[in-house]
């Protein structure tokens, strides 16, 4: 097909001639054309993602505002929770350190030999020399760990010894009803830190109390601060006290063994509803006594009760 081509009327000569071509001009109208629409373009859409948002968007910014939200609460609570662990640590040496008179075993026997870098890399008599060291080190941890376990059978076993009150005061209690244990709480009355010197049990009204030990009772009467309260001597300098009872079902002097009803759980004296303030004191010194359950209790059970006792800030009395 044959190439159109353009003529004009030249004024001057009175003739038509053709037209020359303008190349550049051409690409130069293209150019802003382009331009214009590609200008247009972005328009449309900056109009478009500030005016109408897609499902997808709608979601991605309420989970950005709900996370903004629950951000700094995270941070609370991973601070509460290092407290937490730390306060679980000093529990766990405590136990140790008071009923098998020894140090907390490490989490990890190994952490303290090291890794074996560059293992293709070791001469024969250096890998000898490193697994010859590391298997005695280990047969030493394995005789302390034999030495503790016969220092710990040797008690058990000599009629003479003498073992904590280690029984739990009230019949199958579980860590949701633990409260506030030992150390500094808030008062419910006077909504101040105080001393608080033992643990909170959270049971309903007339739940039998249970004796934790064989002993005696020093006195079972009633006071303004703690209501109906049976005191117990232990051998080996231990005592328990059990407060806010509703009734008492012994007296002094009165021999009692392990699991004997002392009475019931009440909210006598000043308590802020009813349950049990059960202490255990060494030697009159006022002692965690959630330090003393784990015998009477599951693993899980425990970690769980000391979680609940550490991260309970307000006590019932």
């Amino acid at each position: 097909m044959a190439r159109r081509k353009l003529f004009v009327f030249d004024a001057e000569s009175f003739h038509f001639g053709e037209a020359p071509r303008k190349i550049w001009r051409a690409v130069r109208t293209l150019l802003i054309y382009m331009l214009l629409t590609f200008t247009l373009s972005v328009l449309v859409y900056l109009a478009f993602t500030l005016v109408f948002r897609t499902d997808t968007e709608r979601r991605l910014r309420q989970e950005i505002r709900m996370y903004e939200e629950l951000y700094p609460g995270l941070e609370e609570r991973e601070e509460l929770l290092g407290d937490a662990i730390a306060g679980l640590q000093h529990k766990d040496n405590d136990i140790y350190s008071l009923v098998f008179h020894s140090g907390t075993p490490g989490l990890d026997p190994m952490s303290g030999q090291g890794g074996l870098p560059a293992l293709d890399t070791l001469p024969d008599s250096e890998l000898t020399g490193w697994t010859a060291a590391k298997a005695d080190s280990l047969l030493r941890r394995s005789a302390d760990v034999d030495s503790a376990f016969l220092r710990i059978f040797r008690a058990l076993s000599d009629s003479a010894a003498v073992l904590p009150p280690m029984t739990l005061p009230v019949a199958e209690l579980s860590y949701p009803q633990v409260g506030a244990a030992a150390g500094r709480k808030i008062n419910p009355f006077y909504k101040a830190y105080v001393f608080h010197e033992g643990v909170d049990l959270l049971v309903p009204r007339g739940t039998p109390v249970l004796a934790t030990a064989d002993g005696t009772v020093v006195s079972a009467a009633s006071s303004r601060a703690t209501g109906n309260t049976v005191r117990i001597a232990h051998a080996g300098g231990y005592e328990t006290v059990y407060c806010h009872l509703e009734s008492m079902d012994v007296h002094a002097g009165q021999h009692v063994t392990a699991g004997r009803k002392l009475g019931t759980v009440g909210m006598s004296g000043q308590a802020f509803a009813p349950h049990l303030h059960y202490e255990v004191r060494l030697d009159g010194a006022a002692m965690d006594p959630v330090g003393y359950f784990f015998a009477s209790v599951s693993p899980a059970d425990y970690a769980n009760i000391l979680y609940m006792s550490v991260n309970t800030m307000q006590s019932m009395d």
